[in-house]
């Protein structure tokens, strides 16, 4: 706190009370002396503190968490070492990672302390309103957090409020009362002012701290300080243009023109000064106007940082602005030469872009991007790069590559495209003397960064012999020591070797571009190729080669601490699903429980649909159909598309749910509306559509003892067998074999049937798979007993055969007592019930059902209600099974 600041115990209360709530939030416009206040409060207060100064440069994430953890470990230094590692690698985890990670160490913290975000009002970003809205949710007892701020920040204030879990301090209570103005007015002037000239000013000045400040400044020295009172009026504005100018001229011409020139800086150094204004002194200087409390504020306690309070900055700007315009680019030429010479590039490159120097600001830009890219900060660079002109940046060519990267790391291809032609264009014109760039050997490695943002697009855009082409091009172009572009070009060509069906291939491109991240530090990046590269081997029938990999991904981040292990809250809720294919469901549901609890505590983008996909498929193997329907709506909300291929499409699954329940309409409007026929040429990437197709032919075959259906499934089936195993996939071609095997024995084949099942029950017995055999339920007992009793497999055979005796168990003991054939309905549905009730047996939810007829949600609740009364039941799966013993549906 400034010395001899005023007591002000009213409001030192009003905080000490806050204490017991998670939020102190001090909110009011400039000059109302929040942060003095709280410092004051904090100097007196038993409890320690840590202390962030915020600036318009914090709003990326990254920075914005390190600077929060480098505060608390001023009083906690035991606290944060490992998340700031994982914020300085070269791919730092989600901002809810590193916020659980610390939570929990903090949660440990016996005494309380507190926490200050100074300034909050100038980071206007969502991503940090999102990480402190999670503090907030989260906050440990220990920790109390203080918010000053010009403008109430983007949080859930209206929920604190409502619990009250906030305290709250405004401009109406921060204003200094007539006894608190008097008093600091006496000590600001060393004048003995007369009380109607106190109040007189306090009335002016509503009490608003800056104003008074400025008066007593402009009040020194002179004679007659009643008359100045008495001319002194106008609103917040005025009052300190015209102060500035009083106060202004007052000082001798060295120190106006230091504040002017320095005007420009966000922080003062005297080195920085110096090289700004041509002195020698301003060390010396700032101190001085620190001592006459002229509106400096010190960063630091050695006095080697200080600041000018805001609203002292923009008038000094605007009179900078008004009688020196051709210095203001010099200024700020300096400013950046200065910050660019002391490792300090974000200001470097804020100054050459305030000063118009393009030229300048490209320069810097260009050396900063390949370490802003190896870190993830792209956006953040991107920010600055959108501050030129599109001329300038198409006119260099490693400019608008980087440009167009950066654009593409967020996903906005449209706008990449013109930069990556430009680069483009200069590549093929081949004269490297003539491009303009800051860095000559970026231009050596613009063609494989080119190669490789055109396979990025073309995988986007769904062409995967173009991503194939152009990924290969970036690999042969690139450094063989280059492990973090390699690794990306690398994982490019492997998902696109995957969606072409290439599986040996994408295999080795995936692996190798796995070791290639893990060794840039990009861990996350390189564990989510586990998902893929799992898949691809589970397509090749290698179920103990997916276990190895999902469960070798785990270890690795639980070596590597609990902040890369909660991103990997999918890795988990997969590999229980390959355990349930083994029949271990204790392994499977602990591996579910503890998927559910990572993604909780910091979910990835896609672990929530995973999640819903696993419950799916458990719930229909149970019987449950109904409720797999509602697991595939719900893994429908949450889908999130990424750039791995849709190799399981969720319509195809809850085409399979539909079969099941005997839908066959529904299935077969599935077909038509994704135009999947068994004329159709064949892809891996509608493989699982096709056998979906059979899957149904099949069934109307069975139901309908369409001779026909069976042909055609059986025809199907035998094309995706011979392209399956052309491919490399006896994954595929065990489904394929089981389900050819079933329409075999529709026909009454069994011999034909036990043929096509042998190779797929030895090629379960080796890798063990279990539920591919089980989860088609009674129709495929007769076939494997008649294995059984020919020898085909006997050991797997029989384990296969007691599973599906348990499984039926199971069933039959949660199955519904038969019931005596219902009544009509007393009170009919109505034709508008009918369609709510079809929407429901669909799986659709409320919301989902109020979209798809264009109603209010609160009409189809009513829908939903009178439905139950009429059909005399509690519950949706109830109302759906009631009204198909009605033949409703």
């Amino acid at each position: 706190p400034p010395p001899q600041a005023v007591p002000r115990s009213r409001l030192r209360a009003h905080l000490e009370a806050g204490l017991h709530q998670k939020l102190t939030l001090v909110s009011a416009p400039a000059g109302f002396g929040k942060t003095t206040l709280v410092s004051a409060w904090l100097a007196a207060c038993d409890r320690p503190a840590a202390w962030l100064s915020l600036d318009s440069r914090d709003g990326d994430p990254v920075r914005f968490l390190t600077y929060v953890i480098a505060a608390l470990r001023t009083i906690l230094p035991a606290i944060g070492e490992r998340e700031l590692r994982a914020l300085a690698a070269p791919q730092p985890p989600p901002a809810e990672i590193i916020l659980t990670a610390l939570i929990n160490a903090l949660a440990t913290q016996p005494e309380p302390f507190v926490l200050v975000l100074d300034d909050y009002h100038v980071v206007d970003a969502p991503a940090v309103d999102a990480a402190v809205a999670f503090l907030l949710d989260h906050l440990p007892p220990s920790l109390h957090l203080v918010i000053t701020t010009r403008e109430d920040p983007q949080l859930p204030l209206a929920r604190l409020r409502a619990r009250g879990q906030m305290v709250e301090l405004r401009a109406a209570d921060l204003r200094f009362t007539p006894d608190e103005a008097a008093i600091f007015l006496a000590q600001a002037t060393g004048l003995a002012l007369a009380a109607a000239d106190v109040a007189a000013l306090e009335a002016r000045t509503e009490g608003w701290i800056a104003g008074l400040q400025l008066a007593a400044l402009s009040m020194r020295g002179r004679d007659d300080v009643h008359s100045f009172v008495q001319a002194f009026a106008g609103d917040n504005r005025y009052i300190v243009d015209y102060l500035v100018e009083e106060v202004l001229a007052r000082q001798p011409d060295t120190v106006r023109a230091f504040l002017l020139q320095t005007s420009i800086l966000d922080r003062l150094g005297g080195a920085l000064c110096d090289a700004v204004t041509g002195q020698g002194d301003s060390g010396d200087l700032l101190a001085e106007l620190e001592r006459a409390n002229l509106f400096v504020t010190p960063l630091d306690e050695r006095r080697r940082w200080y600041r000018y309070h805001p609203l002292f900055a923009d008038v000094l700007h605007a009179h900078l602005l008004a009688e020196e315009p051709a210095a203001v680019p010099e200024l700020h030429r300096r400013a950046s030469d200065w910050h660019a010479r002391h490792g300090a590039p974000a200001d470097a490159i804020h100054h050459a872009l305030a000063a118009g120097d393009h030229t300048r600001a490209a320069d810097l830009l260009e050396r900063a991007w390949p370490a802003m890219d190896r870190a993830f900060q792209s956006a953040t660079w991107l920010g600055w790069a959108k501050a030129l002109p599109d001329t300038v940046v198409d006119a260099r060519p490693v400019l608008a590559g980087a440009c167009a990267w950066a654009l593409l790391n967020r996903g906005d291809i449209e706008a990449a495209e013109p930069h990556l032609s430009a680069a483009e264009h200069w590549l093929a014109a081949g004269d490297e003397a003539v491009a303009v760039t800051a860095e000559p050997a970026q231009l050596a490695t613009l063609p494989a960064a080119v190669a490789s943002a055109r396979a990025f697009i073309a995988q986007a855009h769904g062409d995967v012999p173009a991503t194939i082409a152009h990924a290969r091009r970036a690999l042969d172009l690139l450094p063989s020591d280059d492990d973090l572009h390699r690794g990306v070009a690398g994982a490019l060509l492997g998902i696109a070797c995957w969606a072409a069906g290439e599986l040996a291939l994408a295999e080795h491109a995936l692996v190798d571009s796995m070791a290639r991240l893990r060794a840039a530090g990009a861990l996350l990046f390189a564990l989510r190729g586990t998902y893929a590269l799992a898949d691809i081997r589970l397509a090749k029938g290698r179920l103990t080669a997916a276990i190895d990999a999902y469960e070798e991904a785990i270890r690795l981040a639980e070596e590597s601490g609990e902040h890369i292990l909660r991103g990997t809250a999918d890795l988990h809720v997969r590999l229980a699903e390959l355990y349930r294919e083994r029949d271990d469901d204790a392994a499977a549901a602990r591996l579910l429980a503890r998927g559910e609890t990572l993604g909780e505590q910091a979910a990835s983008p896609y672990w929530r649909y995973q999640l819903c996909l696993a419950q799916a498929r458990v719930r229909q193997a149970q019987g449950d159909l109904p409720a797999a329907l509602e697991a595939l709506a719900a893994a429908e909300r949450h889908y999130v598309r990424g750039p791995v291929p849709d190799i399981h499409p969720l319509a195809a699954l809850r085409a399979r749910v539909h079969i099941a329940q005997g839908r066959l309409e529904d299935a077969q409007a599935w077909a038509r509306t994704h135009a999947v026929h068994v004329d159709d040429e064949l892809s891996f990437l509608r493989e699982a559509e096709h056998i979906t197709l059979a899957r149904l032919l099949l069934a109307r075959g069975r139901r309908d003892e369409d001779r026909a259906a069976l042909d055609q499934a059986l025809a199907l089936l035998h094309r995706l067998l011979a392209a399956a195993e052309a491919g490399g996939r006896p994954g595929s071609a065990l489904e394929l074999r089981i389900v050819q095997a079933l329409a075999h024995a529709a026909q009454d084949d069994v011999t034909a049937a036990l043929a096509v099942l042998a190779p797929a029950l030895a090629h379960g017995a080796a890798e063990g798979y279990v539920r591919a055999f089980t989860d088609e339920g009674a129709a495929i007992a007769p076939l494997l007993s008649a294995a059984a009793a020919q020898g085909i497999e006997p050991a797997h055979t029989q384990r296969l055969l007691a599973v599906l005796e348990r499984v039926d168990a199971a069933q039959r003991s949660h199955a519904v007592p038969p019931v005596a054939p219902a009544p009509a309905l007393v009170d009919p549905l109505s034709p508008r019930e009918i369609e709510v009730l079809q929407l429901v047996a669909q799986g659709l939810s409320n919301r989902d059902i109020a979209a798809r007829l264009h109603l209010a949600l609160s009409t189809v609740k009513g829908h939903n209600r009178l439905i139950f009364e009429k059909l005399g039941v509690k519950r949706r799966t109830e109302a759906v099974a009631r009204a198909r013993e009605l033949t409703i549906l």
